[in-house]
């Protein structure tokens, strides 16, 4: 925290309180309805096959926008094909869609198309579908998708209607998101406020982190929705934006007062520990929210927008929690005073059950300085056990899968989810799993007809349809549809019952692309299989850019604020370790469906967005408690003698001073990600259950044992650097020095004498600067 920026603060924190709040007013009525700008989708690379082949379909043939389908049921016995209510019922059906704008030609169904009866009909011919397409893609499109589902779901003569599809599947995960989030907040503020009691001691105390949480969270929500307006950002920011606001909130305020009263117990006055505070907890603060929005700010070179937005989530949220944390909390606290004590919860409780009020201990004789020199006196067998540990954790890992969330992202209870389940277990053929072909340069008549035969031949194919014809096996079967064909754009439906997700069908779709192409045609497929194997590929595709982004930001970044270059590539090793065993876990959990999926549906795979954005937040959160860690510790290192002992004497004063900040911070947080766990969506809750592993195992295995170990197997060369970087960093890098201390103003009212007492305490006081 720049001493100037300090300086300015602790002169009139009236004013900088009142114009924040203005601000924080103005945000909240602007970002109050961010949620209504914000998408349910952005899952698909846009400039992939499949996304371009979407739009050819849109564009050219008035097609491809979100299925949706219309489930009829009747009675037991009843032909669903044949039966004349069926048919008065179904028939209308269809010609009410007609009349309904945004819906797209054609529409499907058994009684105008007999020919798609086994995709149309189930095998016991009791239920039926119609199927349609609308437009509006997902801006717009699951509202009007949950419109048609209000106006039809109900009963027609006996026959019972209901309606699912892909494009009610948006539109009730972002019902489900809105009310989960709201489940989420009620979940992890008032547990994590009883929790900063304890911590805290103090109510009032404990409500700084809440009010700067409150004020990350709708300074960030206002972001969002100006960002909105530009580009295309996905409504689960949304949940990012609630839960790392809380979370960040509570690790920063958490680290300043803690070190603020640790200053104020020492004897320095309350102005100059304030300026203290800001000068070494302030400064860890900046360079943590520096090390977790580089980390955030690699999800935006995916295409996707739905990782993008968190990427501007995630920054915003850095941005403003840190900026709130760094400029409100030194107001408050010059504000309040002694006042931040007050509200003390534990006399009372000590006066109940007769506890003394526990005497100031010296560090050593903690019990986190007594932990860190057992580690420190069997450095290699900590190491060796909680290494191999963590490599079974995430052998799991290995047998990871990636595919394209469905309607099974949803509880069984969501009628999309309920009616496609139906559809998987009772039909012939499943018409969500088709492929479309689109063919450009392809002429109606023997060419055409010859490839579409052709792609019908592949294994497991039921038929394959376009305007030359339909072909099962070869042979031509019945009438196509003219409309396939626009100009020399042509279209071909392959029909498959094989599920699109899976390793069989992703093969029948590599098989499809392997038949040969007529010369001078050019072909694009589309459908699930194609897009989500384009989704898996494009994430691949870019996963080697964002990983060496989030390594390389990392490791300039503990250079400069360390000087060595062995403690970053330690960080980059133990934060994969433990990463890979979070990811195991949900392998486990959410992939092979064991303890039943913790309540989800497992469906073989893993959400393929969901892994990538749970490393770059919990990396960036790893690197949260490491640079907390690391600073206090290096301010130590830099007091010592520079000895092997002096360094092992740093390392357990380090960490014995912040323990108990990191694990509060860490149960805290992982409060406030358990809450998104609760979410009935299922890729937020292995989003949650996944974050919240990784917190506590970072802030336990990794901080408390791996790294006290390693720094101890290493001695002085965790503070190593070659000749020219040594040179560099101390050019450019952070350094602390004991020769000064930020100069403090005087509160109003102070006397010329006590204003000179003041300064003359500063200057007897050890502080950091920056250089």
């Amino acid at each position: 925290m720049p001493a100037r920026l300090t300086r300015f603060i602790l002169k009139m924190p009236r004013a900088v309180l009142g114009v924040a709040f203005l601000v924080l007013i103005l945000a909240g009525l602007y970002g109050a309805t961010a949620a209504q700008h914000l998408l349910a989708g952005g899952y698909s690379d846009p400039g992939s096959e499949s996304s371009r082949a979407d739009r050819v379909l849109e564009e050219t043939f008035d097609r491809g926008g979100l299925q949706v389908v219309v489930k009829l049921d009747g009675p037991a016995g009843m032909n669903m094909a044949t039966d004349p209510t069926a048919r008065e019922v179904g028939t209308g059906i269809v010609g009410e869609l007609e009349t309904v704008d945004h819906v797209q030609r054609p529409i499907l169904s058994v009684w105008q198309n007999p020919d798609l009866a086994p995709a149309l009909v189930s095998e016991d011919s009791s239920s039926a579908l119609i199927v349609l397409t609308l437009a509006g893609g997902e801006d717009d499109a699951p509202a009007y998708a949950q419109q048609i589902d209000e106006r039809f779901t109900g009963e027609r003569q006996g026959i019972s209607v209901r309606v699912g599809g892909q494009g009610l599947v948006f539109s009730q995960v972002n019902a489900q998101t809105t009310k989960d989030l709201a489940v989420a907040e009620g979940i992890a503020i008032p547990i994590s406020f009883v929790v900063l009691i304890v911590v805290f001691g103090g109510l009032v105390a404990a409500a700084l982190p809440v009010v700067i949480g409150i004020v990350a969270i709708v300074g960030t929500f206002a972001l969002l929705r100006l960002i909105a307006e530009f580009t295309d950002v996905s409504i689960f920011a949304l949940n990012l934006t609630t839960a790392l606001g809380l979370a960040l909130a509570i690790d920063y305020t958490l680290l300043i007062v803690t070190r603020y009263r640790e200053e104020v117990t020492g004897g320095a006055p309350r102005p100059a520990a304030i300026a203290t505070t800001m000068a070494t907890a302030g400064r860890t603060v900046a360079f943590s929210a520096v090390t977790v929005a580089l980390s955030l700010a690699a999800l935006a070179i995916f295409p996707m927008y739905f990782l993008r937005s968190f990427a501007y989530a995630g920054v915003g949220v850095v941005i403003v929690a840190s900026l709130a944390a760094l400029v409100l909390t030194p107001a408050i606290l010059m504000v309040l005073g002694p006042r931040v004590d007050a509200l003390d919860v534990r006399r009372p409780l000590r006066r109940i059950f007769r506890r003394p009020t526990p005497a100031p201990r010296a560090v050593e004789e903690t019990r986190w300085y007594r932990l860190v020199q057992f580690v420190l006196r069997h450095a290699l067998p900590v190491a060796l056990v909680v290494t191999t540990l963590l490599l079974v954790l995430g052998a799991p890992f290995l047998g990871i899968r990636f595919g394209f969330p469905d309607d099974r992202v949803l509880p069984p209870t969501a009628s999309s989810h309920a009616i496609q389940q139906e559809i998987r277990d009772d039909f012939a053929q499943n018409m969500s799993a088709s492929v479309t072909v689109v063919a450009s340069g392809l002429p109606d008549g023997p060419t055409l007809a010859g490839y579409t035969a052709a792609l019908s031949e592949v294994e497991q194919v039921d038929s394959a349809s376009s305007s030359a014809g339909t072909f099962v096996d070869g042979r031509q079967v019945g009438p196509g549809d003219p409309a396939n064909t626009r100009g020399t754009t042509s279209l071909i439906s392959v029909s498959t019952d094989l599920e699109p997700m899976r390793d069989e069908g992703l093969a029948q779709l590599d098989r499809m692309r392997a038949v040969a192409v007529p010369a001078g045609v050019g072909v694009l497929f589309t459908g699930l299989a194609a897009t989500n194997q384009d989704t898996v590929n494009a994430i691949y595709d870019h996963l080697p850019w964002v990983l060496t982004m989030i390594a390389l930001a990392t490791f300039v970044l503990l250079f400069l604020f360390t000087g060595s270059v062995v403690l970053p590539l330690k960080a980059l090793v133990l934060n994969v370790l433990s990463l890979s065993a979070t990811f195991g876990a949900m392998v486990w959990f959410f992939q092979d469906g064991h303890l039943g999926g913790l309540g989800t549906t497992a469906t073989g795979y893993l959400v393929a967005t969901i892994p990538v954005l749970m490393f770059c937040i919990a990396f960036g959160l790893s690197m949260d408690y490491e640079v907390f860690l690391l600073g206090r510790i290096r301010e130590e290192w830099l007091d010592s003698d520079g000895s092997r002992e002096g360094s092992d004497h740093a390392v357990a004063v380090g960490i014995a001073r912040t323990g108990r900040v990191v694990t509060a911070a860490a149960l805290l947080m992982s409060i406030v990600f358990a809450g998104i766990a609760a979410s009935e969506v299922s890729f937020m809750r292995m989003f949650g259950v996944g974050l919240t592993l990784a917190v506590l195992m970072d802030a336990t295995l990794i901080r408390m044992l791996l790294v006290p170990a390693f720094m101890r197997l290493a001695g002085r060369a965790n503070w190593w650097a070659p000749g020219p970087l040594r040179r560099l960093h101390d050019r450019i890098g952070l350094s602390e020095s004991i020769s000064t201390r930020p100069s403090v103003p005087a509160p109003a009212g102070t006397s010329v004498d006590e204003e000179s007492r003041v300064e003359h305490d500063e200057t007897d006081q050890v502080a950091p600067r920056f250089r």
